[in-house]
């Protein structure tokens, strides 16, 4: 399967060897690698091979095996708890704008990721009009 790879991009980068990477995993369309300033041990990046900024962009044979491989990192890493996680765009703290998904291990209260979750209350009705709105 031919990849869209961006010239300037470190991911593509990465993926085409240009720039040395920890890699643990890679198949026709994913490459997995341990990050390089990790919030655990073991933090390790699943990207597409394909140049796609944001998740909706990308192709959905490039995003099909994704979790496939996430699943198998997570399962290698034998981190009891672990957070996978993917951002778009700068505002959701995307760093990279090429499409990518962390695996996080938990071991602690104070390693892995960290995050508050200003949860706020909803309203039940504007909740059913939204999701009359959002039906696919």
């Amino acid at each position: 399967m031919a990849a869209n790879l961006a010239a300037g991009c470190i991911f593509c980068k990465i993926i085409r060897g240009e720039i040395p990477s920890a890699k643990i995993l890679e198949t026709a369309t994913t490459f997995a690698f341990l990050d390089i300033e990790p919030l655990s041990e073991g933090h390790a990046l699943v990207i597409p091979k394909f140049h796609a900024e944001k998740m909706h962009q990308l192709p959905d044979e490039f995003l099909a095996d994704a979790m496939p491989v996430a699943k198998r990192v997570a399962a290698a890493l034998g981190a009891e708890n672990y957070n996978v996680l993917q951002n778009n765009g700068k505002l959701a703290h995307q760093a990279v704008p090429h499409v990518h998904f962390h695996v996080i291990p938990k071991p602690s209260t104070d390693k892995g990721l960290i995050i508050d979750w200003p949860a706020q209350k909803a309203d039940s009705e504007q909740l059913k009009e939204l999701a009359r709105s959002l039906k696919l």
